[in-house]
């Protein structure tokens, strides 16, 4: 593969990376939209693109949640219990996930992104204005915890995220501290990266036109480019992010977050209308 291309790959993970670590929310959405860009402009098939960038970056996570764990459970953040049985629930989730974006035309793909990641960009855009009252802790049973990681798992394998914007809302509406919710979340980063790229795999088996390096939907270079640069990078952006004000980048991610949301909705708009045509 050319030489420039991977080297956009490896710049494209220090970004990413840094982000994640500047702001704490993980750089699923911002790898997918570029990484879709990037697929585009190197003549990738046009089925598959959404569905390359969305496996990747998912897959990702896979090396990325490994460091982050590691620092959360070495301060005992880590609420293991509910991650064991939400993680449970999410590998399930985001491998039946990963079977039915296989089935699903880019374009709906690309529209369900967009859709997704913009209500989550205006949520952080809205956010912060009133504090939010302690809630006493209310955890659900067992197995409605398993099925709350299978949706966060689902809805995470056609967006191609950790679920931390899932898991960290329910777990404080539930009434676990942040601190604990923020960790828990990144401990299930690995279940749900583990099923979506096994359901990845497998649902990119048989597709026809696949670039080389592909293993299923996953694209190697890409990966192993990112997930490499990216781990490098996050420590550095979570270093900046003590002598920052981080409410205010926040808000400018979230304004890059809707433009990133408008480019994949417009992929998607384009992608039907040329299948309609």
């Amino acid at each position: 593969m050319p030489w420039p291309f991977l080297l956009e790959l490896m710049v494209l993970g220090c970004f990413t990376g840094f982000m994640a670590g500047l702001l704490g929310i993980g750089g699923g959405m911002l790898l997918v939209p570029f990484l879709t860009l990037m697929f585009t402009r190197e003549h990738f098939g046009a089925d598959l693109i959404v569905h390359m960038a969305i496996a990747t970056s998912l897959t990702t996570i896979l090396f990325t949640s490994a460091s982050s764990v590691r620092a959360h459970h070495r301060r005992g953040a880590v609420r293991w219990g509910i991650a064991v049985w939400m993680g449970a629930g999410a590998v399930l989730g985001t491998f039946i996930g990963a079977q039915v974006a296989g089935l699903l035309k880019s374009g709906w793909l690309a529209m369900f992104f967009a859709v997704f990641v913009g209500l989550s960009a205006l949520r952080m855009l809205l956010s912060g204005h009133t504090p939010t009252a302690e809630v006493p802790e209310s955890l659900p049973p067992r197995p409605a915890l398993m099925g709350a990681g299978s949706l966060i798992g689902f809805i995470s394998s056609l967006v191609g995220a950790g679920g931390g914007f899932l898991t960290v809302p329910f777990l404080s509406w539930r009434g676990v501290h942040m601190r604990n919710a923020v960790a828990t979340s990144a401990a299930m980063g690995f279940p749900i990266a583990a099923g979506g790229l096994v359901g990845y795999v497998l649902a990119g088996q048989h597709a026809s036109g696949l670039p080389p390096y592909s293993l299923g939907f996953v694209y190697l270079p890409a990966l192993f480019a990112c997930a490499a640069t990216s781990v490098l990078m996050a420590p550095v952006g979570a270093s900046v992010a003590h002598r920052l004000h981080v409410r205010a980048l926040r808000r400018v991610f979230a304004v890059l977050l809707l433009g990133l949301a408008s480019y994949m909705l417009w992929k998607g708009v384009h992608a039907l209308s040329w299948i309609a045509h």
